[in-house]
């Protein structure tokens, strides 16, 4: 098939490369003419292992292709996936912004019937709004007769396993009206995944799919992050209590490590776009405002630790911290746990030294600029009063901490995500903090 797609952010450029990757013809369209000159030349834009690979493969072998004119991409197409961003605005909804610049710019040059495919997280109705926006288009451009229909296929993309998400995905949820359009896209995703595992829907129950699926996963961790807090009240730990319940098989395992939070692209501002929805139709929609709510405070919960152990003068602290990223395998810092924990650093007077294996240009960009930087591990806990890990990469979970406390001022270490073994680090010499296993201190 020929496809367009507008967009070349995290979920355009992957989606699009990985449909390169199983044979279509694609093109990817974006306004941003640095990005596009950057990805003619194989560069990519984001972080994602072995996306570059496949980006300069595939643009090799005469798949892929980029390009800032829409009418490049429509031609001869016939998919069209709309795949810009949805960031929140103030009030916590959706913000359509560059799904209507979008679908203006399609409706714009549209000149033969094609499906129009929202890939973009949107609210419910947002597909009944862009189509009767390109309707408008086309009948004041005297092209009433094309015929074309909006589905929605959302995205269950994560970040740092992608390309696996995209090119082997679980299931695949597809809204579709036609007969017509879902053998279209049963014909799309036939080389990625049994046919029993696509899910079609009404576009309705498709934009909403993707809402309560994010909603749900960042309910498991807010859960249990409110378990660790009362695991550290009454005594017991947190991860016998996660062992105890994902061995009942309703449950599983997945979701379910303590920490000191969310963040990234899509849990944050898919929960408030939710509860935006729902307040929209009169609901309070309790649960999914109690995520947020139970994210907000555990983010804040390593400078809580911090205070307790400290004071909440740190004028005298030098603090490490060990991951910047909201998660591993990413350069994401969006919504990160890292940007609440070093704010609430330097108002309390610390000093704080940082490193991550990815995210350090993204940190020079986020973070207030008396932030230090450290080149590598070792340069980041030298001299340092604490050390507190925010992200769990391999890299720190495999740390030599023998080797490193030697080159600390004192050796603390608080662990944000329960990489470190309680008992090794102690006879290792350390105070050792943590979340959810009786280790606050005190």
């Amino acid at each position: 098939m020929k496809i367009c797609v507008v967009g070349t952010g995290y979920v355009g450029l992957v989606t699009g490369t990985c449909f390169a990757e199983k044979g279509h013809t694609v093109c990817c369209i974006d306004i941003d003419e640095e990005r596009i000159g950057k990805l003619k030349k194989g560069i990519s834009p984001i972080y994602e292992p072995g996306l570059d690979e496949l980006i300069e493969r595939n643009q090799r072998e005469g798949r892929l292709f980029f390009s800032t004119k829409i009418r490049d991409g429509l031609e001869g197409t016939q998919l069209c996936f709309i795949a810009v961003g949805t960031p929140p605005a103030d009030d916590g909804r959706a913000d359509l912004a560059q799904v209507l610049a979008a679908i203006d710019d399609i409706g714009s040059e549209l000149s033969h019937s094609c499906y129009i495919v929202v890939k973009s997280t949107v609210p419910v109705g947002t597909g009944t709004l862009l189509c009767k926006r390109i309707k408008n288009h086309l009948r004041e451009r005297g092209m009433e007769k094309i015929n074309l229909e909006i589905l929605s296929n959302p995205e269950f993309l994560k970040e740092g396993m992608a390309i696996e998400d995209c090119l082997h995905p679980d299931r695949v949820v597809v809204g579709a009206a036609s007969d017509e359009a879902r053998a279209v896209m049963r014909e799309l995703y036939r080389p990625f995944v049994s046919e029993e595992k696509i899910i079609f829907m009404d576009p309705a129950s498709a934009e909403i799919t993707k809402y309560a699926a994010n909603t749900m996963l960042a309910a498991r961790i807010s859960f249990m992050n409110e378990i660790a807090q009362l695991c550290d009240k009454v005594g017991a730990d947190v991860l016998s209590v996660k062992k105890g319940m994902a061995s009942d098989r309703r449950i599983g395992e997945y979701f379910l490590n303590a920490g000191c939070g969310y963040g990234g692209s899509c849990f944050p501002k898919d929960v408030q776009a939710l509860c935006y929805i729902g307040e929209g139709q009169g609901l309070d929609m309790t649960m999914a405002s109690a995520v947020s709510k139970v994210n907000r405070k555990q983010k804040e919960l390593l400078q809580i630790m911090m205070r307790e152990r400290f004071g909440e003068d740190m004028e005298e602290i030098e603090a490490a911290i060990m991951g910047l990223a909201f998660k591993p395998h990413t350069n994401d810092m969006r919504e990160a746990p890292s940007i609440t924990l070093i704010r609430g650093l330097l108002n309390c007077g610390a000093s704080v030294r940082a490193y991550d294996p990815i995210a350090m240009d993204e940190a020079h960009r986020l973070l207030p600029d008396n932030v230090q930087y450290a080149a590598d591990i070792e340069s980041l806990l030298a001299g340092a009063d604490c050390a507190v890990i925010v992200t769990e990469w391999p890299q720190f979970k495999e740390a030599d901490w023998e080797k490193f406390g030697g080159l600390m001022k004192r050796k603390i270490v608080f662990d944000g995500r329960n990489i470190c073994d309680p008992e090794k680090m102690r006879a290792l010499g350390f105070e050792y903090y943590c979340i959810g296993r009786n280790m606050r201190p005190r």
